[in-house]
């Protein structure tokens, strides 16, 4: 007979995951939740490893997958050199700054940096992050994928002291940090620096509802991406869902979005610029914008590189479920979102922007 303890999990008897010894290791605080209401005002604590203070975020909706961390870089100094093998796509949540890339025994590259900017160190080269404030710190977020890779390889030291150089995706190029960006098609952006992510400009996506705007990101050949959203005043966007992971930061704007899986209750959140949010996999989630201003916000993902495909599987975010996606299509959704959407505006002494929109589904 097979012993019932062989067919739990290493979870289930008490095993740690190389993440979560990694974690120990750090002795930093761990943030739990689906939802951040202002990443510029976490607390932050002392962190040896990176010569600051920061916290991770390991919110519900990664479920394993990815994390995120937030950190500070003191008025006028800088963060110690770094290294490893995970991916990383940092976002400046406020401040100036440099960061300077090398190689092993390479040139160094700097590029400057201001609030709103969206960068990636390439995999497994050297970097270091400058604060050009002499009065205020610089604060950073940045998602990676280190919890699939320590627990894949599951040897820390490996993760941050191999010497590998992936010439294929950096080896040294001069406009690599240039912000000058390829199109590969249209609707996406491959560029490695991006100055400003609320400026950027969008592409119109019908297929996503409301009038809304968008444009998808790759960087530093990862097989992270990220996309850009905007959409109008008074209006909301098709509920949708997808895969863990995806860390959605709200840019401006204000609003509420609403997440819930397949047959229960809808959970509430409410949104501000500086807002995080995460759903779970499977989850529908919907974004809703009640504010006086088009919103805007920054999705990082995990594996949904368009050029390296096939490393988890296809969501059909812009199609249907009726026709086997995973989109809600406005006629399909259930009438308590509208009328929740509806009672905020009412609340505010404003009316909706959506009949326009609801008349040309009728219509077509």
């Amino acid at each position: 007979m097979v012993s019932t303890d062989l067919k739990k999990t290493g979870n289930e008897l008490g095993a740690k995951t190389t993440y979560q010894l990694f974690l120990e290791r750090e002795a930093l605080p761990v943030i739990r939740a689906f939802h951040v209401e202002d990443i510029r005002e976490v607390a932050l604590h002392p962190w040896a490893r990176m010569g600051d203070y920061g916290v991770y975020l390991n919110l519900e909706g990664t479920e394993g997958v990815n994390d995120c961390y937030i950190c500070e870089v003191p008025p006028g100094k800088s963060l110690e050199p770094q290294k490893h093998m995970f991916e990383e796509m940092i976002f400046v949540v406020g401040g100036r700054g440099a960061t300077t890339v090398w190689r092993d025994g390479g040139k160094k590259q700097t590029f400057e940096w201001g609030e709103g900017a969206l960068f990636s160190p390439p995999l497994n080269t050297w970097y270091q992050h400058f604060n050009g404030h002499g009065d205020k710190p610089v604060r950073l977020l940045a998602m990676t994928n280190a919890p699939t890779i320590l627990n894949l390889f599951h040897n820390i030291d490996f993760v941050f002291k191999c010497d590998y150089p992936f010439t294929d995706r950096y080896d040294g190029e001069e406009d690599f940090f240039s912000g000058n960006a390829k199109v590969p098609a249209e609707g996406f952006s491959d560029t490695n620096f991006i100055r400003d992510m609320k400026s950027f400009e969008l592409v119109e996506r019908k297929d996503r509802g409301a009038g809304g705007r968008m444009i998808m990101i790759e960087m530093a050949n990862n097989v992270m991406s990220a996309h850009i959203s905007q959409f109008p005043v008074r209006t909301y966007k098709k509920a949708h869902r997808h895969g863990a992971g995806t860390h959605v930061i709200i840019l401006r704007g204000e609003g509420f979005s609403v997440m819930w899986p397949e047959g229960e209750d809808i959970q509430r959140y409410n949104w501000r610029a500086g807002s995080l949010l995460v759903p779970p996999e499977r989850w529908f989630h919907q974004h809703f914008n009640v504010g006086a201003e088009p919103a805007r916000y920054l999705a990082l993902k995990p594996f949904s590189s368009r050029k390296f495909p096939g490393l988890r599987k296809q969501w059909g975010t812009s199609e249907s479920v009726k026709t086997g996606g995973d989109q809600i299509e406005y006629e399909d959704e259930d009438p308590r979102v509208r009328e929740m959407f509806e009672e905020e505006l009412a609340k505010r002494g404003v009316r909706s922007q959506m009949d326009p929109v609801f008349k040309a589904v009728r219509q077509a």
